[in-house]
């Protein structure tokens, strides 16, 4: 399988936080038209696609929105004060770059600070330059927002970049789309909105097709750096099935059928039992009566970072496995 990274470079350079998905969906729209039966957009946002088949319906989700930062004011010597959309570390946020929707790029730092433990976003702001109020509102409106600025870079064997959560999860999904052939199951392929926000997206796109099964296509994070938190996923040693996060426990006949699959065809996996966070999977599966839904996780350093880090075989397992999990039948 050959790494298609000219798609994931354009998608995690598109410019699209939570409630600001329009430019990552036009572009997806484009690379998935050729390979679905119908497409079509909801009312909160998400890209719903589907591939028609006569078995289960089966909604596959991934999000295509990233964390940001909104602007609240703007002082009178021209500096930025903001909130966060989304998960934002106020630590790892310091000396970061920032880019505006319309190309402006400010710089974020801190107020000083004796102890860096009680840093809070109230004591950042971010300096685009400017000489005074009135030439920062010359440039940006107060309710703007901005998401680091970072650079796509390559190896052999990873993948470092900002909004790698949940690009890559909509990379596997478009891939799986380009490769699947031939499928008894009713297929939706749903990039959702606003998960950042609290797996808003979902929720709605759910309860609209109420789906059989539902899967999730998400990051999780690696206990393989130095004096981690101790969890038992890395780099490299292939796709996570999940068994449980904040969000859900994962339906045990959905976490077999993925088990089996990827032990059936030799593909690399590991188990994955994260202690916090959560998936469209928490919103899915709790639609209407209830829905057995899973997540397929690609292992990623340092997410919610300008610099979260993938293998890119870890990647191209989690393809692989998803693709032969949708021919299953789901007898239940």
């Amino acid at each position: 399988m050959e790494f298609n990274n000219d798609l994931l470079k354009s998608l995690v350079r598109t410019f699209s936080p939570s409630g600001n998905e329009e430019r990552i969906r036009n572009l997806i729209v484009n690379e998935i038209k050729d390979y679905v039966d119908e497409m079509e957009i909801d009312t909160l946002g998400n890209l719903i696609a589907r591939k028609k088949g006569l078995g289960k319906r089966i909604m596959i989700a991934g999000h295509m929105d990233q964390i940001g930062l909104m602007i609240t004011d703007i002082d009178k010597d021209g500096f930025l004060r903001f909130t966060n959309v989304g998960g934002i570390s106020p630590l790892l946020s310091i000396q970061q770059r920032v880019i505006f929707d319309n190309g402006i790029v400010g710089i974020i730092s801190n107020e000083k600070i004796d102890d860096k433990n009680k840093l809070k976003l109230e004591h950042l702001y971010i300096d685009i330059g400017a000489k005074d109020k009135k030439e920062a509102e010359d440039k940006i409106n107060i309710g703007d927002v901005c998401v680091y600025l970072n650079e796509y870079y390559v190896d052999e064997s990873r993948i470092t970049s900002g909004c790698l959560d949940d690009r890559i999860g909509c990379y596997v999904m478009i891939e799986t789309l380009k490769s699947l052939k031939d499928t008894n199951n009713d297929l939706y392929f749903v990039f959702t909105v606003q998960e950042e926000l609290g797996i808003r997206g979902a929720k709605t796109s759910a309860y609209k097709i109420n789906p059989d099964v539902g899967i999730a296509i998400d990051v999780t994070k690696t206990g393989d750096t130095p004096k981690a938190e101790r969890f038992a996923v890395g780099l490299g040693k292939g796709t996570a099935i999940k068994v449980m996060d904040k969000s859900v426990i994962v339906h045990p006949k959905v976490k077999d059928i993925m088990v089996d699959t990827a032990q059936k065809n030799n593909i690399k996996y590991q188990m994955e039992v994260l202690e916090h966070g959560g998936t469209d999977s928490g919103a899915i599966h709790l639609t209407r009566e209830g829905v057995p839904s899973g997540v397929i996780s690609i292992p990623t350093r340092y997410i919610h970072s300008s610099n979260e880090t993938i293998y890119k075989e870890d990647v191209e397992n989690s393809i692989v496995l998803l693709k032969e999990v949708l021919k299953n039948k789901f007898d239940f």
